[in-house]
């Protein structure tokens, strides 16, 4: 923070304690004002500054952080910093690939995730080629489909049909047996671990399913205070608009004949998805009609 900023605190403190004593007849000492003045100021900005990944790291901040495996955010923050550097062109950061790689395989869904997104954006990077093709078998959408779309940055058409899921309904089974307590209506828009509905087990335990992508609940499949199996569907998702964006600008690029229909989908119109969406479609079926052209 700014001395300015510090200065300005503390006389606005300082100020209002003068008005206060010049009411009361009494001056009264402004040491306690000028003390929460400057923490209304200054500790919203140290809280930012301990959480926030646009923090510049340090090159021996990177390699503690990346191995604070206590603290996911200090590991995402650090595979952050990389990725700037990865976009500057700074060759230094080989040193953390295998590092990298090897957070590609941890068993936190956000860290896999983090690893995959870096990936994408050191398409040179043979073994990171190879450790993305690794996740596009993973358990989890959302990393699948990072896996996909940073694939893409290698021209690597073995992405397409993870791309174009993306561009499709997502349905979500219930995960546990048990009775229905609560679920998201039809409609409702959710994130990726948004919760969606509580289920009552049959040990008594009430367990809580969450989404595993972003979304609009399109249909609900159950009913609450029904009884339902761990296999049994429980909502459809219709894709959410910026995943949508996403796929469509990886399909420019490596997108062919096999997903140009659900493409061309988009291109006419869907309800509910932006007007940027509708343009994006219309420039990927574009390039993938040209690709065809030159490869029939």
């Amino acid at each position: 923070m700014s001395g300015n900023n510090q200065q300005n605190g503390h006389a606005s403190a300082r100020a209002l304690a003068d008005a206060d004593a010049s009411q009361t007849g009494k001056r009264r000492t402004p040491w306690g004002l000028a003390v929460v003045a400057v923490l209304f100021v200054v500790m919203p900005f140290l809280t930012w500054y301990g959480t926030s990944f646009w923090r510049t790291l340090t090159g021996a901040q990177v390699e503690e952080y990346l191995a604070d495996t206590q603290n996911q955010r200090h590991v995402q923050h650090a595979l952050e910093e990389i990725d700037r550097r990865i976009i500057k062109g700074d060759d230094a950061t080989r040193r953390w690939y295998p590092r990298i790689i090897q957070l590609s395989t941890d068993q936190a869904t956000d860290l896999r995730l983090a690893a995959a997104w870096v990936m994408g954006d050191d398409n040179r990077a043979q073994e990171f080629h190879d450790a993305l093709l690794r996740l596009l078998e993973d358990q989890e959408p959302a990393v699948r489909r990072m896996a996909a779309l940073s694939l893409s940055r290698f021209n690597d058409p073995r992405c397409n049909a993870e791309l174009a899921a993306m561009l499709r309904d997502y349905a979500v089974g219930v995960g546990v047996a048990g009775k229905i307590l609560t679920m998201l209506p039809a409609g409702s828009i959710v994130s990726r671990q948004a919760m969606i509905a509580r289920v009552r087990t049959d040990a008594g335990e009430v367990r809580e399913v969450r989404s595993p992508l972003a979304g609009r609940v399109k249909t609900v499949s159950v009913m609450e205070n029904s009884n339902v199996n761990a296999s049994d569907e429980l909502l459809v998702l219709a894709p959410d608009g910026e995943n949508v964006l996403q796929s469509l600008r990886a399909l420019y690029l490596v997108g062919s004949d096999a997903e140009l229909a659900e493409v061309e989908r988009y291109a006419r119109g869907v309800a509910g998805v932006p007007d940027a969406v509708q343009k994006q479609a219309t420039l990927t079926a574009e390039a993938i009609k040209r690709r065809a052209s030159k490869n029939p």
